[in-house]
């Protein structure tokens, strides 16, 4: 029997819907993948450049647990250029992406029965990693008329006194949504730890971006590369925590991890001080794949009220075709060979609804439209 601990963890099913289609994949059909938030661009050159530089001169030894100076110094003035915040590179620990940065934070932050705050619909493994080291989530809704937009009223509704933090993505993922410097300003009031996973920072398209650590520093930051830079595989995040924390969230890292990878962090530390050219290149086709998303979705019958307008992520609504989205996503991927992601997966409040990813060509965009369409239309809604 395995531990109650590993029994909270559900599974991801994004990965379930991608482990089907490389089945279909290999019966010789042609799926297009829209289930994972993975950029279809190469890592950018100099990115890339700079690992095989790492690699020649010996950089594959441990490195200091925090992560390598440069790049932690290049963190903080990144921070202090782009937002106008100061961040000490003390302050910074440098992971093998942001979800163990996660694990390890909430593990540190939170004792048994600590509750954080989160939105419904969210990132789907937000819970597990909140639950696993004995916390407990508590949703506050958004609503698709408003574009999903976080309701800072909705988490100070729902305070305890077992509150411990408050947990917000923006840009966020599944939704898209992109949080005012008005909003940010009004949950920096709330009064727990604030917890901002800014991993989708560099892919906004109206509006500004705005860190947390605008308007306090009672808060975490989780950011990192694979998003903006297009580098998923390279496993490379980061944490920016109140200098109280990074004591014990460094033990914890050279316990469990020793360090990261320091010739990835070389290609990291190209990527944030050469690769903005690359990276603003990304944005801008990201941008126009958002619109004729979300142009397609509309035209085929989908439900969005409101354009999202961060992430690469639309959350459509599906209900009118069938409102488990589950048995849907997969029977698109059946019938339409075209994988999405069931709403569910991202909240009791998505149910319904379908997650489509636009990390994809326009032309395989346009295809799977037309798939689906084609699908919908043999449907009796």
């Amino acid at each position: 029997m395995t531990s109650r601990r590993s029994q909270v963890i559900e599974p991801f099913l994004a990965v379930e819907i991608f482990q089907r289609a490389q089945e279909l994949e290999r019966e010789g059909k042609d799926i297009i993948h829209l289930e994972f938030g993975e950029p279809d661009f190469d890592t950018p050159p100099v990115v890339r450049e700079a690992a095989e530089k790492a690699l020649k001169d010996g950089r594959t030894r441990y490195a200091h647990s925090l992560g390598i100076l440069p790049l932690r110094e290049a963190i903080a003035d990144h921070y202090r250029a782009r937002y106008g915040v100061t961040v000490s590179p003390d302050q910074i620990l440098v992971t093998a992406g942001t979800s163990p940065a996660m694990l390890l934070l909430f593990s540190t932050l939170l004792d048994t029965g600590d509750e954080v705050l989160l939105t419904d619909p969210r990132y789907a493994v937000y819970p597990n990693l909140i639950r696993y080291p004995g916390g407990a989530c508590v949703d506050a809704p958004t609503w698709e008329t408003d574009g999903f937009q976080c309701r800072p009223a909705e988490f100070a509704a729902r305070r305890t006194a077992r509150t411990k933090a408050v947990l917000i993505n923006s840009p966020a993922n599944p939704t898209g949504a992109v949080m005012t410097a008005a909003s940010l300003r009004e949950m920096a009031g709330l009064g727990p730890w604030i917890i901002s996973d800014e991993i989708y920072h560099g892919l906004t398209y109206e509006g500004a971006e705005h860190t947390m650590l605008e308007f306090t520093d009672r808060a975490f930051v989780l950011n990192g590369f694979s998003k903006a830079y297009a580098m998923t595989g390279w496993r490379v995040g980061y944490l920016i925590a109140p200098r109280e924390f990074m004591r014990a969230l460094q033990v914890a890292h050279g316990n469990f991890f020793i360090s990261s990878n320091e010739f990835v962090q070389w290609a990291a530390l190209a990527a944030l001080t050469e690769g903005a050219e690359d990276a603003q290149r990304f944005r801008r086709i990201f941008d126009q794949r958002r619109r004729a998303m979300v142009a397609g979705l509309r035209r085929i019958g989908l439900g969005v009220s409101v354009a999202p307008t961060g992430a690469f992520y639309v959350l459509a609504n599906a209900q009118r075709f069938n409102p488990d989205s589950k048995a849907l996503a997969f029977d698109i991927l059946e019938h339409a060979h075209v994988g999405v992601t069931p709403g569910v997966d991202f909240g009791a409040r998505a149910e319904g609804y379908l997650r489509f990813s636009y990390a994809n060509s326009l032309e395989r965009i346009e295809e799977a439209m037309e798939r689906i369409g084609g699908y919908l239309a043999r449907r009796s809604p």
